[in-house]
C-alpha cells in the first residue's frame, strides 16, 4: 500500500477549501488559514485523519464488512467505481436512489428485478418477445442498471458508507445518519462535518484531490477485503477436505 504524505496532498490540491464567505463554521477547527479569499485546510490534520479513515475501512473490510462507496459528482465518479470494483464493494456513482438505505426492503425488490431482466437479456429471451414488449423491458433494464448497477450484489445494509462531497450526497448522508451507519467522508470547508465519524478535511472539487483520497482509503479496503476472501476460500476448502475424508 503506497504511503501518502504532505507532499502528495499538496500536489493534489487537497489543501484548497472554498471561498471564505462560503465556509461552515463547524469546519473551523480543520482550517489553517486563508489566502486570497480562499480557506486553506490544515494538511497535518488531514494526513492524520486520512490515516484513521484508512485504518477503519481496512479493519472493517478485513472482517468481511461491506462499505458502500458514494460519489456521483464527475470529479469522483470514475475513481469511486474503480476502487469499489477492485474491493468487491457496492457503489453509487451516477444517481442516488432515495430510500436505498432507509427503504432497503423495497430497493431489494428492484435489485431482484434487475437480476431477472439481466438473465433474460443474457439468455436471449428478451429477443423473443414482441417488439413493443421487448423495447419496454430493455428500457426498464437500462434504467435499473443506471440506478442500481453498482449495488446489484448488495444483500443487506452496509456496515459503513464512504462519501465524497456531503453537499452533493446530502440524501445519502441523511439516510446513513438516520440508520446510524458509520460515515467516512471527504469534507470541504463549506460542509457540516458533525454527522461524519471519520472526517477527511479536503478539497472535494478537484479531480486529483478526490482521486487521492478515494485511492488511499480504497487501497486499504481492497487489500483487506482480498485477504478476507482468500482466507474464507481456504477455510471452506479445508472444511470440504475434512468432510471428504
Amino acid at each position: 500500500m503506497a504511503e501518502v504524505g504532505i507532499r502528495e496532498l499538496l500536489e493534489a490540491g487537497v489543501h484548497f477549501g472554498h471561498q471564505t464567505r462560503r465556509w461552515n463554521p463547524r469546519m473551523g477547527r480543520y482550517i489553517h488559514g486563508e489566502r486570497d479569499g480562499i480557506h486553506i485546510i490544515d494538511l497535518l490534520q488531514t494526513l492524520e485523519l486520512l490515516g484513521q479513515a484508512r485504518d477503519f475501512g481496512g479493519e472493517l473490510a478485513g472482517k468481511g464488512g461491506t462499505i458502500l462507496f458514494v460519489g456521483t459528482k464527475k470529479q469522483a465518479r470514475d475513481a469511486v467505481q474503480e476502487w469499489a470494483e477492485r474491493s468487491g464493494m457496492p457503489f453509487v456513482n451516477q444517481r442516488w436512489l432515495g430510500g436505498l438505505l432507509t427503504n432497503f426492503s423495497t430497493i431489494s425488490k428492484r435489485i431482484d428485478r434487475l437480476h431477472e431482466l439481466t438473465e433474460l437479456a443474457q439468455g436471449g429471451q428478451l429477443d423473443l418477445l414482441p417488439t413493443k414488449e421487448r423495447m419496454t423491458r430493455q428500457a426498464e433494464l437500462r434504467k435499473l442498471e443506471y440506478n442500481l448497477g453498482g449495488v446489484r450484489d448488495l444483500k443487506r445494509l452496509p456496515q459503513a458508507v464512504f462519501i465524497i462531497d456531503l453537499k452533493t450526497e446530502a440524501i445519502a448522508l441523511r439516510e446513513a445518519e438516520r440508520l446510524r451507519i458509520p460515515i467516512i467522508a471527504l469534507v470541504d470547508t463549506n460542509c457540516d462535518p458533525n454527522a461524519v465519524r471519520y472526517v477527511i478535511p479536503g478539497n472535494d472539487d478537484a479531480i486529483r484531490s478526490c482521486e487521492l483520497v478515494i485511492r488511499t482509503v480504497g487501497e486499504a479496503i481492497s487489500d483487506s477485503a482480498g485477504a478476507y476472501r482468500a482466507e474464507e476460500q481456504r477455510r471452506r476448502a479445508e472444511e470440504e477436505r475434512k468432510r471428504a475424508e
